[in-house]
C-alpha cells in the first residue's frame, strides 16, 4: 500500500463519519418535530456506508491469496427508519393532536442517537490518529532521505 493510499483511506473514513455525525445531529435537532412539510412527524434517518471499490467477486477471490488492501469507505445512502414506530403522547392541547388527543412524535431515541454520536466521533478520532501516524511516517522518511 502506498503512503498516499493510506491518506486517502483515512480521509474517506473521516469524511464519512463527519457526514454520519451531521445526520445524527439532524435527528437530535428534530426530536420534537411533529409535523414536516408533508404533514407527518420527522422520521429518523440512517446512514449506510460501503467500501470504496469496484471489484468483482472473481477479483476478490483471486486477491484472497494476497493480503487485501481496501480503498476506503463512502456513504451509499441515507434512508429513513421505517422499522421503529413513532411515539404517541397524550396531549389534547397540542395543535398537532389527533381526534383522540394523541400527538405523534418522531421515532427518535436520544440515548440511541447519543450512543451513535459517540461511536461516530470515536471512529473519526481513530481515522484522524491513523492519518497523523501516516503523516509522521512520511515526514520521518523525508528526514532520513535528507541525512
Amino acid at each position: 500500500m502506498s503512503l498516499f493510499q493510506s491518506f486517502d483511506i483515512n480521509a474517506s473514513g473521516m469524511t464519512a463519519q463527519r457526514f454520519r455525525s451531521d445526520i445524527i445531529s439532524e435527528n437530535m435537532a428534530n426530536v420534537n418535530t411533529t409535523s414536516t412539510e408533508n404533514g407527518t412527524p420527522y422520521r429518523r434517518k440512517i446512514v449506510t456506508f460501503q467500501e470504496k471499490t469496484n471489484t468483482t467477486f472473481r477479483e476478490m477471490l483471486e486477491n484472497s491469496r494476497n493480503r487485501y488492501i481496501g480503498k476506503g469507505v463512502r456513504v451509499t445512502r441515507v434512508t429513513e427508519d421505517y422499522e421503529t414506530d413513532f411515539k404517541m403522547d397524550y396531549d389534547p392541547a397540542n395543535p398537532d393532536a389527533d381526534e383522540n388527543g394523541y400527538v405523534t412524535y418522531p421515532n427518535i431515541n436520544i440515548v440511541t442517537e447519543m450512543t451513535n454520536m459517540i461511536d461516530a466521533s470515536r471512529a473519526y478520532e481513530a481515522n484522524a490518529t491513523a492519518f497523523e501516524a501516516s503523516k509522521a511516517m512520511a515526514q520521518r522518511g523525508l528526514q532520513i532521505g535528507q541525512s
